[in-house]
């Protein structure tokens, strides 16, 4: 069923040109002369690429029905992810070129968030923030505690971040996923 003009909000996933999108933002003007219009601002589930687009009053938006569901990420082989459907038990592959933006944040049993449409995974998301052992960094030297200064970490996952100087192997840290930044120690 299409949405109005005047329908679209924050959050609604759409068809556009053959594409899904979500809504990021929608911003209605009423110009001085002329009809109005909305601001549509939309990102590409299977890319994460955001486009902006324009549209009048009288221009319809085709819905399109994405479906979210849990998966737990259960190993990698080569360049292949197996994640499982937690009420189902089927096993989802996801391709390495499609995770290449949270791939460093995987670790075993790690439940995600997939987003479906006819069957097929747009994109998959992390939780905002998780907690991760770190696996390698230099040692930190007593007495280092200069306010901003950060060292390189890799963590259980394969990523590499920025951690304050105090951080040493074996910590617990935990890191918001969507920036990849430390928070604190976990």
């Amino acid at each position: 069923m299409p949405y109005q003009i005047n329908e679209l909000k924050a959050g609604l996933t759409v068809a556009v040109d053959n594409d899904i999108f979500m809504i990021v933002n929608v911003e209605h003007v009423k110009p001085g002369k002329g009809s109005a219009i909305a601001r549509v601002k939309l990102r590409n589930l299977r890319l994460g690429t955001v486009i902006d687009r324009t549209y009048r009053t009288s221009d319809t938006i085709q819905d399109a029905f994405v479906e979210e569901k849990e998966l737990q990420f259960s190993y990698q082989d080569g360049s292949l992810f197996h994640f499982l459907d937690q009420e189902t038990f089927e096993d989802h592959i996801i391709d390495e070129d499609r995770l290449e933006s949270i791939k460093g944040f995987l670790k075993d049993n790690i439940i995600i968030a997939a987003y479906f449409h006819n069957n097929e995974i747009l994109t998959i998301s992390l939780p905002k923030s998780m907690t991760y052992k770190v696996i390698q960094t230099e040692p930190g030297i007593k007495g280092d505690t200069a306010k901003g200064a950060n060292k390189p970490a890799i963590i259980e996952g394969g990523a590499t971040i920025q951690v304050p100087l105090f951080i040493n192997e074996g910590d617990r840290i935990k890191i918001d996923t969507r920036t990849g930044e430390y928070l604190e120690r976990g």
